[in-house]
């Protein structure tokens, strides 16, 4: 098992992010905003890394997070935006500098209020299979 696939997956992400057009007018970012949210915006959050190495190489599968964090009244403009990640990366050929994307897949999404309710956050996760 190796962790070495994992920037090249992070970055590999953030360019098929900034670049889909159905995200053209959110901020892509990795870590928080410091301060208040400023308007809708998504998060690459963390990941788990499980060894999926066999008889044929080296293999490793990412499970990550993709948060959407929003102050748009209500969840409509979040889950707009949580859809049009989802469409970029289901399915998309990323091209990685360090091995080789078998496949990338969602598997589950949270939605919920932060705070007093002004904030909305849906949580994905996605699952990447990596050929090292």
């Amino acid at each position: 098992m190796s962790y070495q696939a994992a920037a090249a997956l992070q970055s590999a992400i953030y360019a098929r992010l900034t670049g889909f057009a159905g995200l053209g007018d959110v901020s892509i970012v990795d870590a928080m905003p410091a301060g208040t949210v400023p308007g809708t915006f998504v998060l690459i959050g963390p990941e788990q890394v499980l060894d999926q190495s066999d008889t044929s190489g080296g293999g490793a599968e990412h499970r990550f997070e993709i948060a959407v964090i929003s102050d748009a009244s209500g969840f409509l403009t979040a889950k707009q935006v949580a859809g049009a990640v989802s469409a970029a990366l289901v399915g998309a050929a990323l091209t990685l500098t360090t091995g080789r994307l078998v496949s990338i897949s969602f598997l589950r999404a949270a939605a919920r209020r932060l705070e007093a309710g002004d904030t909305r956050r849906i949580d994905m996760t996605f699952r990447a299979r990596i050929e090292l």
